[in-house]
């Protein structure tokens, strides 16, 4: 399998953590219900093909997610893989995180919002209600010396209300912080993020006390600028970045959201510039090929596509 000539840039990282959410965010939307025994094998693929961190599932109400109602025993069926600091699970309020605790995870993410109109679809809470919920949460796991993700969806502009203030995401971004949380996953849940915009708000969270070492990107592909906006903030210091093997995912929520940038195509541009992740990207396209053939089509990853040819 070929891979990209390497031409370094000047000011990236010389290493990227890749932050897997196949097994999650990116199978949380699929119709069909996947066998808990396929959803540990993926995780087990995604593992040896090298990506260190993996979100494995979430920890919500079946009725909101159906597709993750197997959380526990899914993380039964991956024992020792599912666990540690770099397998975190979502929960959502103090009933999750006791789900979690249960099988013994080591880290957790909670998932906000930067806009009031999302907060109330997707927690039937305002952001100041939410935030509220949350601060319970992250005090009992720090407690129990977990390492706590937030998430806060949203960032580069919203389905109901359009533009969203860059003051506005700084503001929810710095509460959540400030309950205790680790790091910050800046989600562009619909896509219409672009380049500059992304310099701006990290800049904007910058001066407000949230560097680039606390942050990670998570960029959707609605618009083809998920790639292009990854490197925006790769050039701006941050270190880590959200991505879906095959492209898998979207937001039940958002409607016009399509997938998450591919793991395969952050990997090609990565390699293409010198950069580290520690990733075999021919199993991790063997893996998205697999994957592909239990969810019944093609994967939508360019790259997949390229590498995989007449396999999928």
């Amino acid at each position: 399998m070929r891979g990209p000539q390497r031409e370094a840039q000047s000011g990236m990282p010389g290493r990227v953590t890749i932050y897997e959410v196949g097994p999650r965010d990116g199978l949380q939307n699929e119709k069909t219900v996947v066998p808990v025994e396929v959803k540990a094998e993926f995780v087990r693929r995604l593992v040896s093909a090298g990506l260190d961190t993996v979100e494995t599932t979430s920890f919500v109400s079946p009725e909101w997610v159906p597709q993750l109602a197997d959380s526990a025993e899914l993380l039964s069926l991956l024992g020792d893989v599912g666990r540690g600091r770099n397998r975190p699970v979502l929960v959502p309020n103090d009933r999750g995180l006791d789900a979690a605790l249960a099988q013994g995870v080591q880290a957790v993410a909670i998932f906000g919002s930067a806009t009031e109109t999302f907060a109330r679809k997707n927690l039937n809470r305002s952001v100041d209600e939410s935030i509220a919920m949350f601060a319970p949460v992250v005090a009992r796991a720090r407690v129990e010396g977990l390492w706590v993700r937030a998430y806060v969806s949203m960032c580069f502009g919203d389905p109901w209300e359009g533009d969203v203030p860059i003051d506005q995401v700084v503001a929810v971004a710095s509460r959540m912080m400030d309950l205790g949380c680790d790091q910050l996953s800046l989600g562009d849940t619909i896509g219409t993020g672009t380049t500059g915009h992304v310099h701006r708000l990290l800049d904007a969270l910058d001066t407000n006390g949230v560097g680039p070492d606390r942050i990670g990107v998570h960029f959707h592909d609605t618009y083809g600028q998920a790639l292009a906006n990854t490197l925006a903030a790769l050039a701006h210091g941050v270190t880590v970045v959200d991505a879906s093997t095959g492209g898998l995912g979207g937001c039940p929520y958002a409607k016009s959201a399509t997938g998450n940038l591919a793991t395969e195509a952050l990997v090609w541009a990565l390699d293409g510039l010198g950069i580290e992740t520690g990733i075999d990207l021919e199993a991790l396209v063997e893996t998205s090929v697999w994957m592909a053939g239990h969810l019944g089509r093609p994967s939508p990853s360019r790259v997949v596509k390229a590498l995989a040819g007449g396999d999928v």
